[in-house]
Order: C-alpha cells, then structure tokens, then sequence
C-alpha cells in the first residue's frame, strides 16, 4: 500500500507524479472525477476501479489512523512480496521484525486496511463480471455457454424438439438450497454497506456529468468510511434466529424478483429458439427451480436447532414473502388506473371487483384497482392468519384469507386475461405477470424446508420408545435383520410406541415435537413447506425405516388397514463417508424392493431422493477418492434405480471449497455422469459462497440460470452409445480407479496414519481460532475431542484454507500419478499411459472438471506462506516431517497436474481468474502473516496461564475474515 494510496502496484496504470500527489493533497476528491480514457484492455475499467476504491479506501484509513499507518501498512506489504516471490531469507526476518514491533492498535489498523481492499476488489470484479457479460449481450452474443440459450441451441442442433423440452421442464426440479455452516464470517451490515457500494460502482458505466460523477465519488468515499467505522466482526455467537434473517436478506436483494423474471426469459428463449411454438404458446410452465433452506431445521450437530427454531423460520419466511406481495399489490393498484368509461374489462373481472371491500364512488370505473384492493385485504387476512405481524399497510376492509397460494394465483390470472383480452397486454408484463409467477413459486412459504438429523439421534428415540413399550429391551444392541423385521412389523400396526402416561428422555420428547410441528407447519402454510426428511450418517437399511415409523408416531405417515398408505416427508439418505458411498446401492436396493415402501414412493410419483456428502467423503478419502466414490455412487444408482422403475433425484451436499464440493456450479453439474441428472436436481449452496453467488441482483441471477442451463443440457442432450465411446469409456474408468486406489492410499497414510499429524494440523492451522469465532450457531466439533474423525468437515477445510495450503483440494493425486505413470516399467508404456490421462482430459468431463477445480486450488495455494504456519508447530522434528511430506506431494502435484494439461501456468485456461489472484495476493499475504504473529502471541498468553488479551483475539478473528474474503472460497 503506497503511501496515500492503498492500491497493488500491478493495478496501477502510472506512477503518481509530484504534481498529481500535491493536487490530491488540496483536494481528495479531484483525482477521481475524470472519466478514463477509453482503452482495448477489456479489463481496463476493472482495473480503474480497483483503484479508485484502493485510493478511497487509503484517504479514509489516512483520516482515521493518520500517515503513520501508512508507512507501516507500504512497508509490511512490500517485504511480504519479496518473501513470497524471492523466497529471501532476509526478508522473512525483517517481516518477523516489523510484525513484532506493531502495537495492538496498529495491527488491528494494519489488518483491517488489507482486509477491506479484499471486499472492494471483489465487489469491483463483480462488477466487471457483469459488465462484460452486458458487452457480450449488446455484441449479440447471448448464446454463451452457462447461458439457457445456449444450452437450447445446443439442443435444438441435437435434434431435441421445443415440445420435448416444455415436456421436460414440467416434471424438473433444479433447487438450491440455502444452508448455515460455520463459514460465513461477513456480518450483515458489512454485506448491506457493500451491496450500495456494489450500486455505486455499477452507477459509474454509465454516463455521467462531471457533477454526477463527482456526487458519485463522494457517496462512494462516504459509504467506505461507513465500512470503516462499522465493526467487522460479532461480539456475541450467531443465534439460528440470525442465520435465518442473513438468509432471508438474499431473497430481498435477489430471489424475489430475479426468479420470476428468469422464468419469464426462459420462456421467451424456448419461443424464440423454437418458433413453431411461439404462435401457439403452451401454457406456463410450473415452477421447476425451487429455493430450498436447511436454515432451522437442519439438527445434525447443533443442539440449537428444534421445533421452536422451524417454526420460527416458516413464520419469518412467510412474513419476507407476504411484505413482498404485499408491496407488490399496492403498487400495482397505484399503476393500475384502467376505466371502464376508456376500456372494457371481462365478466369476471368485474365480478372480481364488486367482491372487493372497495365501494369508493371514486373508483366505480376503476375495476383492476377494486379487485387489487380486494386481493390486498385477502393477502393481508392470510398474512395475519399465518401469524404475520406489523402489516404496513392497512387494508381498506375485511376480506376472507385464501385458502392456498393457488386461490391467489387464479385470482391474479383473472386480471391477467381481462387485460390481454381487452387490449392490455402491454400492461402484464412490468409487474402483474411478475407477482403471480412469484406466488407460484414462492407459495406462502417462500422456500422448502429441510429436516435433518443423525441415524444414531433416530436409533436412541426409538430405543427408549420399544424400551417403554415394552417391546423389545435392548433395540440398539439387535442384529441388523432383527432391526428391520421389528421396524417393518411395528410399521405394520396401527397402534403407537408413544404413551402420554409415561416419562421420557429431554431428546426424544425434542425429536417427537419437532416432528409434529412439521406436520402442523405443513397444514397451516402448504405440503410444499417442509417435504424432506434428510438422515445424516446412513449405513444401513434400518436407519431408513427407523425415519418412518418416527414419521408414524407423530402422525406424518398415515395408515389404512395394516397398510402404509401415505408418506408426508420424503425419506432422504444421506451417504457421506468413503464406506457410506460404497454401501449406497446396496442400501437403496433393500429400500427399494420392501413392498411396504414401494407403494409410498409410487405415491410420490415413483420419485426417490438420495443424498451425497462431499465434505466427509473428502475428509475421510482425499480430493480424487472422493470424487471417484461419488461418481461410481452415482453411476450404481442410476442403474439399480432404472430397473426399479423409479425416478432418481440426486441431492449434492456441495459446499465452498473444491474439497468439499466447490467449484463452478455448471461445470459440475454437465461433468456428472450420464443419466444421473435427468432434469431433478438438488444442491446445497454454503458459508460466504451464498453471498459470493447471490448478494448482487444480476450475479445472483447469473447463478441461477446457469444451473437451469446446465440442467437442460445435461439431462436432454443425447449421449454417446456407439461401442467404441462405451469402450473408451471403460478404460478412463479403469485408470480412475488405479489412481483412487493410489491417491487414497496416500491420503490416509499421512492423515491418519502418521503420528502427529493431528497435533500438527491444530498447531498449524488456526482451527482453534476458527472454533472461537462466532460465525455460526453450530458447534466446530461433533464431539469435545481433537480427533480427525470428530471434527465436522468444515471448519477442516477453513482451516486449510486460511494457511494457504487448501490441502483438502489436491493432496494425493501427485502421488497417483506419478506412482502409476513409474509402475510403467519403461519410457514407452509410461508415455502411453500419460496420453491416456491427456485424453481422459480432453474427452472425459468429469476428469476435464476435476482438474480444473485442483488447478483453481494450486493457484491459490502458497507453500511460502504456508511455511511460516508450520513454524506454529513447536516440535520441530514433527513439523519438518509433516511439512516436507505436503511440500514434496504438492511439487508432484502441480508437476503431474501440469504434465497432462500441457501447461506449467496455472489456470492458463482463466486468464480473469489468474489476473484476480494475483492482484490481490500484494493485500492478502501480509494479512496471512499477521495472522501467524497474532497467534503466536494468543497461544504464548495461554501457555502462560494468562488472561487471552482481547485485542490480539479480534485481530486473529480479522485476519480470518480478510483472508476468507481475499480466497473467495475456503469454506
């Protein structure tokens, strides 16, 4: 950061002159106002940007901490530099020097100034996302891959007809689903700060008048003081109740209104990609992409989660989504100011109106204005019914509530047809067609609600139900077959295990009651509130049927006779480690040919939902076992669900981080194997990856179509059958799973074979840091141990990340690799098997996306500054061993890595992406470093018996919030 002006050298275009510094100092703003000159550098604005925000953030950090902030700040950053590109010995000790001599207030400072460049230059690549992506509009260039154009003209060119993909679309499902993990670490009212900075930005492409542009730069200047003055970070843990509202602000910014008008684009692409069907449009689509949310009912692991906290999150769903319609029907009685003396209006219109609570002789002519304010009263009355509270506005007189969001629907589709019937259909589109494409979407409920538990919770409940009952004593010490058959012949019985007569354990009362609450949250706000029922830990049969008889006990699944007759929520296993994937078709084979079960799936519409956990498998297997065990999963469960005859709906429990999932969202869903999409998909979005994806309105819009695009591509396009693609095939399968078998091998020989490796890990990693933080409800651990196994994949990934090895994402696959290509035995076969890994990756895109996913990884790994983590590891023996076996498997990994790809770049493939990382390293280097001194001293403290001094705690928790934001995705 140069003094006066906090911005990498490598986004600055010139040097500053004495003249151009001199005019800054008479007037801050001055430099700022002219408009750049236009350039061919297609990443010239963003370059201009990162700038100007860097020299706003650097006159805000100058009036608030003064100049001498800012010779430390220039000087930190410029020896990090030469440390990590030179490797220099000496500049690593003058860095240790500089660190040790900051006091607590100038770290703080110090960090905080590096930590925020992070924010505003991911808000200006943001911008620059869009603004290109407008540039390709404008040039005609719609049909973009990821785009839903062109994955329809991809179609088309198949030979896949409009009709076919009307058809498909009626019976998809594309849901992300929205989860609260222990990896956001933005609060709120940073995000909030940054979104009307994000606005600002944007506002600069257009054209402005100098005085515009100069109001602009000031509110600019104004709002990151505002970032400046705010606290970055919490005081007091998340509750449930927070995550729930962070969650909720995404659909106000986003969801509310980019879904139903990318419903609204969709169809007009098929009409225009297919012309045949435009004269004759079909009638609209239902709503196939759903939100999802496990935020309040996802128990696994957190002690915070029960019928109170899923009651509450359907009650504060209902009331963001009821404020919205709300919002919308008054407004669109102020538009609507149609007469009858002008225009007629259909029967039904008009019997609409005479219906409405409004006999004001100043609207008798007015029909849409009456029936709005009759369809406001209705809408207010539901809202108050579903315990909505604090309705803005009154409505003008009482009204019946609706019944259900399609009683709305058809009562918006009367206005609807009136006005297309009566020359006004010009008038539907900017706002009417909108509202009633969000109630069909977001019902009163606005998104699904997940249940989730462990299969032991289950096993315990039931355990002391048989036990009170008098059923069988000792449940959980049965054999598995005898599990099954006393689960499928209490099943059987009409009569319950439960008696309000007797006493029972704090957890399984809890378990009961929130069960029954979802039963009552389904009758008073839609089937479409909570439908699924997730079992975490899946490794047997019984753990599925344990989840019915639960859901018989409080009155979910319903029986006629001695026969199981309706299921209200889908029972949805969850397989999560590397043993869990390799049981997955075996398990739902048993599920599925139960003759009890098959008549409750038929009435589901012979539809199953299997979940897959990424963040386990990778944590228990290693980046290339995991990705190979669920893709071998995948690919057993399409065959065994296509005999069956029932129709297979994939949840993928993907979170932030390559190793557990992440990456881009299209390229994955095409690199899954054939026959595993098939228009139903789910997906879970996690941590600071929601607000990296959906906190900018035409971003979050982006994200959504991609997964429509990706959808349709992957399910409609026709696969390859020929002989020689099925064998060719085989093969890449083949050397998958030698390399698996290598890779996992290597994974687990250092992770938990190797002694110390878990006291490494927690000295090297701020793990414990991290565990303190109070950036989620949930704990860091299943378990009050520092065991691998126990601790939940998140906070491992988090941590990895944050010392800048993001080791979840590439280790092993150096070693499988190189161990395969050396097996050879001589220079011809080893080169024969190493044009097979280059086929595999230009051919094959499940392998094609593994690599680039790692390639992404590498690129931001940074094994000199991961060096000065390991220096954390007080035994230095165990230090040097440990280190020295990542280093040396890193060096195998980007030299394997690159001997496929035929490139030593990284990321020679996303010229943008490369450019980002390394702008952005000059800031987030020295934040890494103060990190590692800051630790040091927490840890000295604690070591010594001494009271944790609370300034060093909040500069840790900093840096861990800068470091996240400047990585974009560790979590």
């Amino acid at each position: 950061m140069a003094t006066k002006n906090p911005t990498p050298r490598s986004a600055r275009s010139t040097p500053s002159t004495p003249r151009a510094t001199t005019a800054a100092k008479r007037s801050p703003a001055s430099k700022t106002v002219t408009k750049p000159a236009r350039s061919t550098d297609k990443d010239a604005p963003l370059k201009e940007h990162i700038r100007l925000l860097g020299r706003l953030l650097g006159e805000v950090v100058r009036e608030q901490e003064g100049d001498e902030v800012f010779e430390v700040v220039e000087t930190i950053r410029q020896t990090a530099v030469r440390f990590r590109r030179e490797s220099d010995a000496k500049a690593g000790a003058e860095l240790d020097k500089l660190l040790k001599k900051l006091t607590r207030d100038q770290t703080n400072s110090v960090v905080r100034a590096f930590s925020y460049f992070s924010h505003l230059a991911n808000i200006a690549e943001d911008q620059h996302h869009n603004r290109r992506r407008r540039a390709h509009l404008l040039a005609g260039s719609e049909a973009k891959p990821g785009s839903v154009a062109y994955a329809l003209s991809r179609l088309d060119d198949a030979g896949v007809s409009g009709a076919q993909v009307r058809s498909f679309l009626k019976e998809a499902l594309v849901s992300p689903v929205l989860t609260a993990h222990p990896t956001e670490v933005q609060r709120k009212s940073i995000l909030d700060a940054e979104r009307e900075i994000a606005r600002l930005v944007a506002e600069r492409d257009l054209p402005l008048t100098p005085r515009e542009l100069r109001h602009n730069t000031e509110l600019l200047r104004a709002r990151i003081a505002t970032l400046w003055q705010t606290r970055m970070l919490r005081y007091t843990k998340l509750t449930v109740a927070d995550e729930i509202e962070n969650a909720l602000s995404y659909y106000r910014i986003t969801f509310l209104r980019e879904l139903p008008a990318l419903y609204d684009d969709i169809e007009a692409e098929i009409d225009s990609q297919f012309p045949s069907r435009a004269k004759t449009r079909a009638v609209e689509l239902p709503p196939y992409l759903q939100m999802g949310s496990w935020i309040g009912g996802d128990r696994d692991g957190n002690p915070n989660v029960n019928a109170a906290t899923m009651q509450h999150a359907l009650k504060r769903q209902s009331t963001t989504i009821f404020d919205y319609y709300l919002d919308e029907v008054h407004t669109l009685g102020a538009e609507m100011s149609i007469s009858t003396l002008m225009v007629a209006a259909s029967p039904e219109l008009l019997a609409l109106a005479d219906a409405s609570p409004d006999h004001s002789e100043h609207r008798a002519d007015e029909p849409y204005r009456r029936a709005l304010i009759g369809i406001y009263a209705r809408l207010a009355a539901t809202a108050r019914s579903l315990g909505v509270v604090n309705i803005l506005r009154q409505e003008i007189g009482a009204a019946a509530p609706y019944a259900s969001p399609a009683e709305c629907v058809a009562e918006l589709e009367v206005l609807v047809a009136s006005l297309q019937a009566n020359h006004g259909a010009a008038l539907v589109k900017p706002r009417l067609a909108g509202l009633k494409r969000a109630v069909e979407i977001f019902g009163f409920h606005l998104a699904t609600l997940d249940m989730r538990q462990s299969s032991d919770v289950h096993e315990r409940v039931l355990a002391e139900l048989f036990a009170k009952a008098q059923v069988e004593a000792d449940y959980a010490g049965l054999t598995e077959e005898r599990k099954i058959a006393l689960l499928l012949g209490e099943l059987s019985r009409p009569r319950l295990l439960y008696s309000p007569y007797l006493q029972y354990a704090d957890e399984t009362n809890s378990e009961l009651t929130i069960l029954r609450a979802a039963r009552e949250i389904r009758r008073r706000y839609g089937e479409r509130a909570i439908r699924n029922y997730i079992i975490s830990h899946t490794e047997t049969l019984s753990d599925l049927l344990e989840v019915l008889l639960l859901q018989k006990e409080t009155g979910l699944l319903h029986i006629e006779g001695n026969q199981l007759h309706e299921l209200e929520l889908m029972v949805i296993p969850l397989f999560e480690t590397i043993p869990d994937l390799r049981c997955a078709a075996e398990i739902m084979r048993g599920w599925l040919t139960l003759p009890q079960v098959k008549g409750l799936i038929a009435k589901h519409g012979k539809l199953q939902e299997v979940m897959l956990g990424y963040s386990d498998s990778n944590k228990d297997g290693g980046f290339l076992t995991s990705n190979w065990e669920l893709y071998k999963a995948e690919n057993q469960l399409v065959e065994l669900f296509n005999e069956a005859g029932v129709k297979l709906r994939l949840f993928h429990g993907r979170g932030g981080t390559v190793g557990r999932g992440g990456g881009p969202s299209y390229q994955a869903i095409l690199a899954q194997p054939p026959g595993t999409v098939n228009g139903q998909i789910r997906l879970t979005e996690q941590g600071e990856i929601i607000a990296s994806k959906f906190s900018n309105p035409e971003i979050g819009r982006r994200n959504l179509e991609l997964l429509v695009a990706a959808t349709l591509e992957a399910s409609l396009m026709p696969a390859a059958t020929d002989g020689k693609e099925a064998k060719k095939l085989a093969e890449f399968e083949r050397v998958m799973e030698e390399l698996s078998e290598r890779a996992y091998r290597a994974y687990r020989n250092l992770v938990y074979e190797t002694p110390g490796f878990t006291d490494y890990f927690f000295a090297a990693t701020p793990i414990a840091e991290i565990a303190q933080l109070n950036i989620g409800s949930r704990p860091a651990s299943r378990k009050a141990t520092q065991r691998i196994e126990d601790l939940r994949a998140i906070p491992w990934g988090f941590s990895w990340g944050q010392c800048r090895l993001l080791f979840p994402g590439w280790y092993g696959f150096g070693s499988a690799v190189s161990g395969w290509l050396e097996e050879a035995g001589n220079a011809k076969e080893s080169a024969k098997r190493l044009a097979t890994l280059r086929a595999m990756c230009k051919e094959w895109p499940f392998f094609a996306a593994l690599l680039s996913n790692m390639d992404m990884v590498l690129s931001k790994t940074d094994l000199a500054v991961a060096s000065r983590y390991a220096g954390l590891v007080a035994d230095r023996k165990l230090r040097t061993t440990i280190f020295g076996r990542i280093t040396g498997e890193h060096e195998r990994t980007s030299a394997m890595l690159s001997a496929i790809t035929g490139t030593k770049e990284r990321l020679s493939g996303n010229p943008l992406l490369a450019r980002s990382i390394k702008n952005r390293f000059a800031y987030l280097d020295p934040l890494n470093h103060l990190q590692v001194e800051l630790i040091k001293r927490h840890r000295a403290t604690a070591a010594a018996k001494r009271t944790p001094e609370e300034r060093v705690q909040r500069g840790i928790h900093l840096t861990i919030n800068g470091v996240a934001a400047g990585l974009r995705n560790t979590g």
